[in-house]
C-alpha cells in the first residue's frame, strides 16, 4: 500500500518486512564492520565513511568477500587525491576469472532458455558449477594451444548463450582481455569496433533466433574475419538446429584456421582449470559506450577493480548471494551482461534468456521467470513502461511466488511505472532501479534492501561511490537538478581507453569540464535526509528554454502519458546555438493520425504538467525513435545531424538496434537547410 509523499518526493510504494530487513547481505556487512572497529549509526554515515576514506573502504570489500590474492598489495590505494590518477591496489595480482568459478559443486551455475526452434522443441540447457568450470579449463587449453597469451584480445560475436560465458571466463584465466559485439549486430559494426583492439581469435555462432525467425551468420562471420588482419582463429559456436557440428563460415581470409566449438571442448576435456595471477588492473575486457554522444569508446575495466565493485554492488546492494537465481534481459554486447555474469562471483545462479523479449508477445519474460523460479528479474524501464501500456498484469498471469526483486535501468523509470509494478506484479518485490553506465560497467546509484521504495526515486548512492549533483560552480546541491559527478575515485572506473597511450580522450570525456572531478554527464537530484536519487537523463541533450532547463525524462514522461502515443523524441537545438527550436517527434500508434487536435492535446497537457517555456515549436511524426542496442534514445546524434552533422559522424551505426532510422533525421536536416 502507497504511503503519502512530502513535497517533491514520490509516495512510499513498499516497506522491506523487519526480517528481511534484518537478514539482508548489508546488515551482515555492517554488523562484520562494526566487530572490527567501525560502528555506524545509520547507511548516510557508513556511505559518508566509505567515500572519505576509500582506501579503507575498498580494503574492507577484499577482506570481507575473501578476495584470493595471489599476492596483496601494502597499500589498497595510492595518490588518491588524482583523478584520473588514483592507483588501486598497487603491486597486487589476483585473477576475476577464479572468483567467478572458486565454487565447483554440482550447483546450477548457469540456466539458459532461447527461443525454440520451428517445431517448437523447448530450447533450454543447464550447466552445473563443476561442468562450467571443467568447459573453462577446456576452452582455456585451446586458447593457449592458439598462442593466446595474457594482455592478447579474445572476442566474441555471440548471443547470450552459455558458450559466451565460457569463452569470456576462460580468456580472463589466462589474463586475455575479452571483447564481444552481440550476434544480431551488422559485419560492418563488428569490424568497426574490433578492428579498433586487434583481437588474435574471434568466438562467433553460426546463426541464432529472434522474435520467432532464423537469422544466419555464416556470411557476416566470414566478411568479419576478412576485415581483421591480426585474426589468427576463427571458433564456430552452434546456434541453429542440432547437431553437434556448428556451421562453418561462407569465407575466411588466408592464413585463419577455422576451429569447432564442440571439438575443442572434447579434445580438451580433461585439461586442468589454471588462473593466472595478473596485476590488480590488468585489462578484463574491452566495452563499447552506447553511442548517445557520437562515436562508440574502446573503455578498458580491470579485473580488480570490477571484482571489488561487482560484488559490492550485487551482494550488499542488490542482495544476492548463493541460493538465488539472477536473471538480467540482456545481450552479449550490453554492459548488463556482465555484470549478470558477475552474478557468479557471489555465488548466484546465473539465467540467461536469448530471444525477442515480446515474442510472441510481452508475457515471454515473465512466464520464463516463472519457469525457473527466478528470485531477481533485472529489466529496462522501457520494457516495464511498454508491459504498462500493453495493460499486461503479470500479477493474474504468471506464479511469481520466487521473485522478490526486479531491478530496472537503462533510462529513467517513471513513477507510473513503479506503481504498475506494485499493483501488476507483485506488491511484495523490492524494485530497485538503478544508473550507472558502461563507462563504470556497474551502477553508482544503487538499490537498498533496507529502504523503503519511493515512487520515481532511486533508493541511494552506492558504497564507495562520491556522487553529488553539482551546479556549474561546483557547489552541491540538495532537492536541486545538477551535474551528476564523482568526486573521489571509484574502482571500475576505466584503465584506459584503447589507442588513447596519453590519457588525453579519457581526461576528455570524464574530467575536463569539472578538473578534479568525474563528470558523467547526466542530470541528477540528491535528496535532503535521506540522500535517494532521480536522474533526469542526459546533461547534454537538456531542454533549455528561456534558463528553465528540463531533463527528457520528464518531458516523456508526461507526453507519453496520452493513450495515442507510442513513443517520442524531444530535442532542443537551442543548446548548440542556431535557431533554437524545441522539437517534438512522436511515434503514433497504429491506426492514429497526427491530429490538429492531438497537437493541441499535447501542447495543453505540457503547458499545465511541464511548463509554457517547453511548449514544442513543431510536433513531427516518425516511423521511430533512433535507440542504441540498449534501448537508449538517441536525442544528440539527432541534434548534431539536424544542425548539419554528417549521420555517420553522429551515431555509430554499430551502436544503433535502427540505425535506418536515422535516414527521416537526415531527410529533414536537407530539407531545412
Amino acid at each position: 500500500m502507497s504511503s503519502p509523499a512530502p513535497a517533491n518526493r514520490g509516495e512510499i510504494l513498499w516497506q522491506p518486512p523487519l526480517d528481511r530487513a534484518a537478514d539482508c547481505r548489508l546488515a551482515r556487512f555492517e554488523e562484520w564492520l562494526a566487530a572490527r572497529g567501525h560502528d555506524f549509526p545509520g547507511y548516510e554515515e557508513l556511505w559518508e565513511w566509505s567515500v572519505a576514506e576509500p582506501g579503507a573502504f575498498w580494503a574492507a570489500v577484499a577482506d570481507y568477500f575473501e578476495i584470493l590474492f595471489h599476492s596483496r598489495a601494502a597499500e589498497p590505494l595510492v595518490d588518491a587525491d588524482l583523478m584520473p590518477g588514483a592507483r588501486w591496489f598497487p603491486g597486487a595480482t589476483l585473477n576475476y576469472a577464479e572468483h567467478a568459478l572458486r565454487r565447483r559443486d554440482h550447483h546450477p551455475a548457469i540456466l539458459f532458455q532461447g527461443e525454440p526452434g520451428p517445431d517448437g522443441a523447448p530450447n533450454a540447457r543447464s550447466l552445473s558449477r563443476a561442468e562450467l568450470a571443467a568447459q573453462v579449463a577446456a576452452f582455456a587449453a585451446a586458447l593457449r594451444a592458439m598462442g593466446v597469451r595474457a594482455g592478447d584480445r579474445v572476442a566474441g560475436y555471440l548471443p547470450n548463450i552459455p558458450e559466451t560465458v565460457v569463452a569470456f571466463l576462460a580468456a580472463a584465466s589466462l589474463g586475455a582481455i575479452w571483447t564481444s559485439c552481440p550476434a544480431e549486430l551488422s559485419a560492418r559494426g563488428v569490424v568497426e569496433k574490433f578492428s579498433l583492439i586487434g583481437p588474435k581469435v574471434l568466438v562467433a555462432v553460426d546463426g541464432y533466433r529472434y522474435g520467432g525467425k532464423a537469422f544466419e551468420r555464416h556470411g557476416s562471420v566470414g566478411e568479419i574475419a576478412a576485415g581483421l588482419p591480426t585474426l589468427t582463429h576463427v571458433v564456430m559456436v552452434r546456434g541453429l538446429g542440432a547437431g553437434s557440428e556448428p556451421g562453418r563460415p561462407d569465407e575466411t581470409r588466408a592464413g585463419i584456421t577455422v576451429e569447432s566449438w564442440p571439438a575443442l571442448l572434447a579434445a580438451n576435456a580433461r585439461a586442468e582449470l589454471r588462473f593466472e595471477g595478473v596485476p590488480f588492473e590488468h585489462p578484463l575486457w574491452i566495452l563499447y559506450s552506447s553511442g548517445t554522444t557520437g562515436a562508440p569508446k574502446a573503455i578498458v575495466q580491470g579485473h580488480g577493480g570490477i571484482l571489488l565493485e561487482h560484488a559490492k554492488a550485487l551482494a550488499l546492494h542488490l542482495d544476492l548471494g548463493p541460493g538465488d537465481r539472477f536473471f538480467w534481459f540482456t545481450t552479449a554486447g550490453w554492459m548488463m551482461w556482465n555484470f549478470l555474469v558477475s552474478g557468479l562471483v557471489v555465488g548466484a545462479t546465473v539465467v540467461l534468456y536469448d530471444g525477442s523479449p515480446k515474442y510472441p508477445d510481452l508475457r515471454a519474460l515473465w512466464a520464463f521467470c516463472a519457469e525457473n523460479k527466478v528470485t531477481y528479474f533485472g529489466t529496462s524501464a522501457p520494457f516495464l513502461v511498454a508491459c504498462m501500456k500493453e495493460g499486461i498484469s503479470p500479477r493474474g498471469e504468471c506464479e511469481l511466488g520466487a521473485l522478490r526483486a526486479i531491478g530496472s535501468t537503462g533510462s529513467p523509470l517513471p513513477p507510473e511505472g513503479f506503481r504498475w509494478v506494485y499493483e501488476h506484479v507483485s506488491p511484495d518485490v523490492l524494485l530497485g532501479s538503478v544508473s550507472g553506465g558502461t563507462d563504470v560497467c556497474t551502477a553508482f546509484i544503487l538499490s537498498h534492501p533496507q529502504r523503503p521504495v519511493r515512487a520515481g526515486e532511486i533508493q541511494c548512492r552506492g558504497l564507495g561511490a562520491a556522487v553529488e549533483a553539482w551546479d556549474e560552480e561546483r557547489r552541491p546541491l540538495r532537492d536541486a537538478v545538477g551535474e551528476l559527478v564523482l568526486t573521489k575515485p571509484f574502482p571500475s572506473m576505466p584503465v584506459k581507453f584503447w589507442n588513447d597511450a596519453d590519457g588525453a580522450k579519457l581526461r576528455a570525456a570524464y574530467f575536463e569540464h569539472f578538473p578534479g572531478a568525474w563528470r558523467h554527464g547526466d542530470w541528477i537530484k540528491v535528496t535532503s535526509g535521506d540522500a535517494a536519487c532521480v536522474v533526469y537523463g542526459r546533461s547534454d541533450s537538456t531542454l533549455n528554454r528561456g534558463g528553465v532547463r528540463m531533463g527528457t525524462s520528464e518531458f516523456y514522461r508526461v507526453v507519453e502519458e496520452l493513450p495515442e502515443i507510442a513513443d517520442s523524441l524531444v530535442v532542443d537545438t537551442g543548446a548548440l546555438g542556431r535557431d533554437g527550436r524545441l522539437l517534438l517527434f512522436i511515434v503514433l500508434r497504429e491506426g492514429v493520425g497526427l491530429s490538429d487536435a492531438l497537437r493541441d492535446a499535447l501542447r495543453a497537457r505540457i503547458r499545465v504538467d511541464l511548463s509554457p517555456r517547453h511548449l514544442p515549436d513543431e510536433i513531427i511524426a516518425i516511423p521511430e525513435v533512433p535507440k542504441t542496442l540498449n534501448g537508449k534514445k538517441l536525442e544528440v546524434p539527432v541534434k548534431r545531424i539536424l544542425l548539419g552533422q554528417p549521420p555517420e559522424k553522429a551515431a555509430s551505426a554499430g551502436a544503433m538496434a535502427n540505425p535506418a532510422s536515422l535516414k527521416f533525421f537526415v531527410q529533414l536536416a536537407q530539407a531545412n537547410s
